[in-house]
C-alpha cells in the first residue's frame, strides 16, 4: 500500500508517522516565563539533530486558539529550557502536564510535581529526573503550512543521575511514545 501525503488529512499523516517512527522518547520540557512562572510540558516529536554543535529538535504546536503553546512562547522570550527524558514512573505526571492551563499557571504547582534546581540559569526540572539536557534556543525552522514549529535548541550541559551512570555507560529506562501508547525502553537485546 502506498499513501500519497497530499491525499491525507493532517491527523492521518500524524497517526502514520507517529506509529512508524518509533519509539520516540518523551522530551519533558521545562521553561520559565518572563514573569518567572515555571512551565512543564511533554513532546513526543523530539530528536537529536547533531553532536557538533550539540543540538536537539523539538516540534511544538499551537493552542486551539492559534496562539503559541507556553513552551514556545517561553523559549522565544527567555531562550532557555531544561529537557528531561521521562521515565516510566513519571507517566502520570507526564500525562497531566500535557493539560492546557492558563499561561499564568505552573504545571509543577497545579499538579504538585516536585522540582529540583540543577543549574542557576535554567528552569528547574522534576525531582524524579534521571537525565536532562540544559539548552538554549537556537532557531526555528519555518515549515510552510505547518501547525507545528520545529525549534532547534543547543545543549549547553547534561545531567546524568549517579544511579544510572557506571564507568561511562548510562543505564536509562526512558518513557517512549508509540502511537497513542507509552512504553518503557529499558530492556536490552543481545547482539548476535
Amino acid at each position: 500500500m502506498i499513501k500519497e501525503i497530499k491525499s491525507l488529512e493532517q491527523l492521518d499523516i500524524y497517526k502514520l508517522v507517529s506509529n512508524i517512527v518509533v519509539p520516540r522518547p518523551i522530551a519533558w520540557v521545562s521553561t520559565k516565563s518572563k514573569e518567572n512562572i515555571l512551565n512543564l510540558a511533554p513532546f513526543s516529536y523530539f530528536i537529536p539533530l547533531s553532536s557538533k554543535p550539540a543540538t536537539l529538535l523539538i516540534s511544538i504546536g499551537h493552542k486551539k486558539d492559534g496562539s503559541p503553546k507556553d513552551t514556545l512562547k517561553n523559549l522565544r522570550d527567555t531562550k532557555k529550557c531544561s529537557i528531561v527524558i521521562a521515565s516510566p514512573s513519571d507517566v502520570k505526571d507526564v500525562e497531566v502536564s500535557a493539560s492546557v492551563l492558563d499561561y499564568n499557571s505552573s504545571e509543577f504547582e497545579h499538579f504538585n510535581i516536585k522540582t529540583k534546581e540543577m543549574l542557576p540559569n535554567y528552569p528547574a526540572i522534576p525531582k524524579s529526573a534521571k537525565a536532562a539536557f540544559f539548552a538554549k534556543y537556537l532557531k526555528e525552522v519555518e515549515l510552510e503550512g505547518s501547525k507545528t514549529v520545529p525549534v532547534i535548541v543547543e545543549i549547553e550541559a547534561i545531567y546524568i543521575d549517579d544511579t544510572i551512570y557506571n564507568n561511562g555507560k548510562i543505564k536509562l529506562n526512558p518513557l517512549a511514545r508509540v502511537g497513542a501508547k507509552y512504553f518503557s525502553l529499558g530492556d536490552e537485546l543481545e547482539k548476535s
